[in-house]
């Protein structure tokens, strides 16, 4: 059932969700000191959790002794302030061998991967994440997309399931969802929690809204806080002039160069943290560099983005 402190601390008013990338040095090894920088630097620019070691992240391209590692930097760097919750994913018995990595490490709670490639009907789907919840005493957040799409009615019994207290959508079929959040709402009355976890959640968040879904995932806030932050306030304020002009003037185009390169949605914001001035390394294989006149569009995307923001503050 719902953890009410971490429910609690994720929905109090603040910033987006920070899902920091993973920072390498030169010979491709983590670094966790810069890691550590981009880290406490999101955490002072206002966000309200760290998911770390997630899709963002690079969660399929670390070893155990590097996402512990992580996790653990992530919790010491927070230092309480907002909650850490880290990937776990892979099959049954990898996710609940890193659930626990986590756990040891000092994680608040856990954003529970799809599992590894295969095709799995809704009572595997349940078992799996079933077990993983088991594993340890942290909150689980079930992360829906690609292999792990669920129907209402599974996600009433994860909604049952102790320790299971959201779902995380990176699916974006809002008819699905309404019939999810109603089927919840129905059968399991509480807290449980729903996120828009699709890739620049921004470009959706107003949609999302209406289905009663405030929580999201943003890549942005990784390299352009000040954006991903007045966009934040904006919805919550209520003020749909700004919300649309930023989703005109920056996330549209953002989202249309992201489009142009297969794992983009890491790989341009690993670029675009690197061109604010901190060197988080490259993207680790599979995943491949932008290619560079993509890296140039993004430094014009976010120019942009910022010129926004300082004709917003002249009205």
């Amino acid at each position: 059932m719902t953890s009410a402190p971490l429910a609690t601390r994720l929905t109090a008013p603040g910033g987006p969700l920070f899902f920091p990338v993973t920072a390498y040095g030169p010979g491709g090894e983590v670094d966790l000191d810069v890691f550590r920088t981009h880290v406490r630097r999101g955490v002072e620019a206002g966000a309200s959790a760290v998911f770390a070691c997630c899709g963002t992240g690079e969660f399929h391209a670390l070893t155990p002794e590097e996402f512990q590692a992580c996790v653990r930097a992530a919790v010491e760097e927070t230092a309480g302030r907002v909650p850490v919750l880290a990937g776990a994913g892979y099959g049954t018995a990898l996710a609940v061998r890193w659930a626990r990595l986590a756990e040891e490490a000092g994680a608040d709670g856990l954003l529970a991967m799809p599992p590894y490639l295969v095709l799995a009907g809704q009572e595997g789907l349940l078992r799996h994440y079933r077990e993983v919840a088991a594993a340890t005493s942290l909150p689980v957040i079930v992360y829906q997309r690609d292999n792990a799409v669920f129907t209402p009615g599974s996600v009433v019994e994860l909604a049952r399931t102790e320790g299971i207290v959201g779902l995380k959508d990176g699916l974006g079929d809002l008819n699905l969802m309404q019939r999810v959040v109603s089927a919840v709402r129905t059968e399991v009355p509480g807290d449980f929690l729903y996120f828009n976890g699709l890739p620049t959640a921004e470009q959706t968040q107003l949609a999302y809204r209406a289905l009663g879904v405030t929580l999201y995932s943003s890549a942005v806030f990784c390299f352009a806080p000040e954006i991903a932050l007045a966009f934040h306030r904006a919805l919550g304020s209520g003020d749909e002039a700004l919300a649309h002009r930023l989703l005109d003037g920056f996330y549209r185009p953002f989202v249309e160069l992201r489009a142009q390169g297969r794992g983009y949605a890491v790989a341009l914001v690993k670029a675009g943290v690197r061109l604010r001035g901190l060197d988080v390394g490259e993207v680790r294989p599979p995943l491949q560099e932008p290619a560079e006149d993509h890296l140039k569009q993004l430094a014009e995307v976010i120019e942009r983005g910022y010129a926004l923001l300082d004709g917003e503050e002249t009205r």
